[in-house]
């Protein structure tokens, strides 16, 4: 479906290692600024539990997860919005993304070089942001400069977007990433067609060691909560070991550690939900497949997922609710229970309903 997750922040803070647990690939993860100049790009198996349950009760042939993309962006530095490091291509690279990790270093290792020097996760944040900020200050500047003309001969559209990225300019210039809630749909509808790097949805990964507190994070946690970010506290070193172990050796491990699943999950469904995501269910004997689909999508474009043949022809669709199916032990279940319902062109798809489409072509 083209969404696109990026892993950004500063050099050697784990990106890299990160996206290679995550994809359980093998891109280099080295110990200096830049190991990665070229984005590696992964597809990833969006885990969730409710496909293997509802596989449970149709012992289907096969079994088959929903993915998303996963991005692993070049290190950004101090300066990158004026070209220091790799800063226009980073900068380029962000912008094709739809939602981004942000990974933070929390971990103190004298062999792991800090391209600062020093351990300080908050300043690593806002060093990130402003880079950001900066380069969207510029954009919007160029903007303003042009909807000026526009304004001069009449436009009242133009005149309306003048103010609404005046309001954006004045809220980047305190140096926090822009909170959107003063603006209405319209005008958010505005602000995403230019593709800013600062609004994009963020979640930050904060890199621990091993024996690090997952608590001693107080400065990082105020921020997130302040800006409304979701954190989530990973030792992305072990998360990666897990990746590589067979399935029993990693419950094993799992346990040994006190985890009922990676932070990887987290960090996966995480990103997931930044991109606005949501999945509904197939499920028949040859085979239970999970499908991804924009919130609020209308059946007939979750159709169109399947095969486009499935939203040109689309009559109806025959919908059980994820409870009711594991509540009624499956579809004849829930028909007898009367739980099957048939639904229309209007109908809003939600998260986790098992779906079966009529269509003729």
């Amino acid at each position: 479906m083209g969404f696109k997750c990026g892993i950004l922040g500063l050099p050697n803070v784990g990106k890299s290692t990160l996206f290679n647990a995550i994809t359980r690939s093998s891109i280099p993860a080295e110990n200096f600024p830049f190991c990665t100049i070229e984005p590696n790009l992964g597809i990833v198996n969006v885990p969730d539990q409710r496909l293997d349950k509802i596989n449970n009760i149709v012992n289907s042939e096969n079994v088959i997860p929903t993915t998303m993309s996963f991005v692993d962006i070049a290190g950004l530095v101090k300066g990158a919005s004026k070209g220091e490091g790799l800063g226009n291509a980073f900068l380029s690279n962000i912008r094709e993304m739809n939602a981004l990790l942000h990974v933070v270093r929390c971990f103190d290792d004298e062999n792991v070089v800090h391209v600062d020097g020093t351990i300080n996760p908050l300043k690593d944040v806002e060093t990130i942001n402003l880079e950001l900020i900066f380069a969207d200050l510029e954009v919007l500047e160029k903007r303003d400069q042009k909807l000026e003309k526009l304004i001069r001969s009449g436009d009242q559209d133009a005149k309306r977007q003048k103010i609404i990225i005046q309001g954006l300019m004045e809220l980047m210039e305190n140096g926090n990433l822009p909170n959107l809630d003063r603006f209405d749909i319209e005008e958010i509808k505005f602000i995403e067609s230019m593709n800013l790097l600062s609004t994009k949805p963020m979640v930050l990964v904060a890199n621990l060691s091993d024996d690090q507190s997952r608590n001693n994070l107080d400065e990082l946690n105020n921020y997130a909560e302040i800006n409304n970010i979701k954190i989530i506290p990973a030792v992305i070193k072990v998360e990666h070991e897990l990746a590589t172990l067979e399935e029993e050796e990693q419950i094993e491990y799992l346990e040994l550690l006190e985890m009922d699943e990676p932070v990887l999950n987290k960090i996966i469904l995480a990103g997931y939900k930044l991109l606005n995501l949501e999945t509904f269910f197939t499920s028949g004997p040859r085979e239970s497949r999970a499908w991804t689909i924009p919130k609020d999508s209308l059946a007939p474009q979750a159709a169109g997922v399947i095969h486009t043949d499935f939203e040109r022809g689309f009559i109806k669709a025959e919908v059980i609710s994820f409870s009711d199916f594991i509540d009624c032990n499956g579809e004849s279940g829930a028909k007898k229970d009367g739980k099957l319902r048939l639904e229309g062109k209007d109908y809003l798809v939600k998260d986790g309903d098992i779906i079966h489409f009529k269509f003729n072509v």
